[in-house]
């Protein structure tokens, strides 16, 4: 048996081709198909819009494209790995790399390099593109895809309170005092919580302190009357900082950006275990790929002809499908203070590893 951990060059290079050629053109085939059948429901509601056409829909795909991939890219790993390690068995290749003294683990080795390579590459995509587009999408969804935002730090959905009254907004663009709301909603309420006027503007800018309404249409509710007033401002108790803490969505945020907020809403004595767990899963979901090829370690070994591929294959692949299921359990438990952030992101990829390693070896080893 060969000691080294790697096969000869040439067979690592032959494996590693195999395997990347075939995540790329199962995540092509997956990101083509859901990409199409995403559009054909989003159409409607971006063509709704006046004046969006053709330029529109190229767009909302340049936005959702990315979020695709960084979605499926784990399962194209491992939809690759049956596929590669079933060929390999098929041809009987794995037969003659075990005759020559390769060890399971040798044989898989080139796959894991592989994989985590492009784990990597998953990672520094996610949190260079993934979130940007992730941003300009909610935003441009909070406008019902009406105006394009016009920086990838635009925020949606804004709903907070000064006091009584209450300041809601569809979409927040810039950050600092050159914040601007847009669609915003201004309801002042009396002593009693009741509704006694509601100011309402295409467009606010923070006044230092409060913001400041353009040409706000006013409705008065004692009177059943509307108006248009001069510009107004209104809820000096609201700052941009207030609105950046009240705002923070993971999946829009890098993890530099995220680790500001959590640092910035812990120091404001708010609860983050939510945004932790997002935290440690924006490293554990891209490098979920890793394990890929030790769940799917089960198909590359057995005789083809017994028989028994397809049921290898099979197991391979509800392994797979089970770490995705628990993962996603364990976070939704986090986010709602039931585990630890750390351990709600990474005890599913701690204990699959675990389970994929017990296989190997008992089987194989």
């Amino acid at each position: 048996m060969q000691m080294e951990f790697f096969p000869s060059r040439s067979l690592t290079w032959y494996l590693a081709r195999l395997f990347v050629t075939r995540i790329f053109a199962v995540l092509l085939m997956l990101v083509l198909v859901l990409q199409v059948l995403d559009l054909l429901g989003e159409s409607g509601d971006i063509l709704a819009y006046h004046g969006n056409g053709q330029a529109q829909l190229l767009y909302y795909v340049t936005l959702r494209v990315p979020q695709l991939i960084a979605r499926f890219l784990p399962y194209s790993v491992l939809l690759a790995t049956i596929i590669t390690l079933a060929t390999l068995n098929q041809n009987s290749e794995v037969i003659s790399m075990k005759a020559a003294g390769l060890s399971a683990h040798q044989v898989l080795a080139p796959l894991f390099l592989s994989a985590l390579v492009i784990s990597a590459g998953s990672l520094a995509f996610n949190e260079r593109v993934v979130t940007r587009a992730t941003a300009m999408l909610n935003a441009w969804q909070a406008v019902k895809y009406g105006p394009i935002p016009k920086s990838s730090n635009a925020k949606a959905n804004l709903y907070m309170s000064d006091g009584r009254d209450l300041l809601i907004a569809g979409n927040i663009d810039g950050d600092g005092n050159a914040m601007v709301l847009h669609d915003v909603t201004f309801y002042h309420r009396d002593d009693t919580a009741i509704i006694t006027e509601k100011l309402r503007a295409d467009r606010a800018t923070f006044a230092n302190p409060g913001w400041r309404f353009e040409n706000p249409v006013r409705f008065d509710v004692a009177t059943i009357t509307t108006s248009r007033s001069a510009a107004v401002t209104v809820a000096p108790g609201i700052t941009p900082a207030k609105i950046m803490l009240a705002n923070v969505d993971a999946d829009s945020q890098n993890i530099f950006q995220l680790t500001r907020s959590i640092e910035a809403l812990k120091a404001a004595g708010r609860r983050t275990s939510e945004l932790e767990a997002a935290w440690w899963h924006k490293l554990s979901g891209p490098f979920s790929s890793v394990l890929m090829p030790l769940l799917g370690a089960v198909t590359a070994f057995g005789l083809a002809r017994s028989g028994q591929l397809l049921i290898r294959a099979v197991i391979g692949m509800a392994l797979g499908f089970a770490y995705f299921v628990l993962d996603n359990a364990a976070l939704a438990m986090g986010n709602f203070g039931g585990y630890p952030p750390l351990i709600a992101a990474w005890a599913p990829f701690v204990l699959f590893a675990l389970i994929g390693e017990t296989v190997l070896i008992r089987t194989e080893e």
